[in-house]
């Protein structure tokens, strides 16, 4: 009598190896988490993988697909702001396209600008398949407008004052997140290679009194309005994913 073995990725950004056909005269071995499947017929594995034949290939949030959905229905009722003053519903920016959105920690960042060049280097290969590139950050429109000029960011660009996308996705915020001795190298390689923070950004009243705490992420989403392929949650100020991944969910 035949098994067979199958699984389902909630997300885009973790790879399953295929479905196999198990015979009874197939063996399975198992260390250290490491499941091996021997057939005896043909001498060979014909399946090898971890974890339950799950491979992540990203430090990325992994989610249920149910969790998955109800994110999306939280953030469904979220507003951002446009640089032009307009605010528009935040599913929108993914509802009739995919996205690459990056959640910045505020607009004055120095590693966020560091993200945004990181991001924006990819966007010719998001280009090629339809894909938006979008950057939101809590705070004002003025601050994302700054921000906007000072890096000649290729996408567009968003600010959400209320913090209610990053609640809705529940980003991580505080002390100990932000002074972290990974974070403090990552800010020194980013000076070394040329960016800067934006003080006067950093301790207006927007992000002075949220502590400049907040963490943000990225997620790849759409078409569709509760459509979240792939999320990125920042563990740490500097967290950032491999960019390969990121591709590899919005544009494969």
């Amino acid at each position: 009598m035949a098994l067979s073995i199958s699984t389902i990725s909630p997300i885009a950004h973790t790879y399953i190896s295929p479905a196999v056909n198990v015979n009874s005269s197939q063996n399975f071995t198992s260390s250290n988490h490491n499941l091996t499947l021997f057939s005896s017929s043909t001498n060979k594995t014909v399946f090898t993988s971890l974890s339950l034949y799950r491979r992540p290939v990203s430090a990325a949030v992994s989610s249920s697909s149910r969790t998955t959905i109800e994110t999306g229905n939280l953030l469904e009722r979220v507003e951002v702001i446009d640089l032009n003053g307009n605010s528009i519903l935040i599913s929108d920016l993914w509802k009739d396209r995919k996205a690459v959105v990056a959640f910045a920690r505020h607009f004055g960042c120095v590693l966020c600008r560091k993200r945004a060049d990181m991001l924006a280097a990819k966007k010719d290969k998001m280009d090629a398949p339809g894909v938006a590139l979008v950057l939101i950050g809590p705070g004002n429109v003025e601050q994302a407008r700054a921000f906007s000029e000072q890096t000649n960011f290729k996408g567009e660009v968003y600010a959400d004052p209320s913090y209610a996308s990053y609640k809705a996705l529940s980003f991580v915020s505080g002390v100990t997140t932000t002074f972290t001795p990974g974070a403090a190298l990552k800010i020194i390689e980013a000076y070394m290679e040329g960016y800067r923070q934006d003080w006067e950004l950093s301790f207006e009243k927007d992000t002075r009194t949220k502590g400049g705490w907040q963490q943000g992420g990225i997620i790849v989403a759409g078409p569709g309005i509760s459509n979240i392929s792939y999320i990125h949650k920042d563990k740490e100020a500097g967290d950032d994913p491999e960019v390969e991944d990121i591709l590899a969910a919005c544009c494969s």
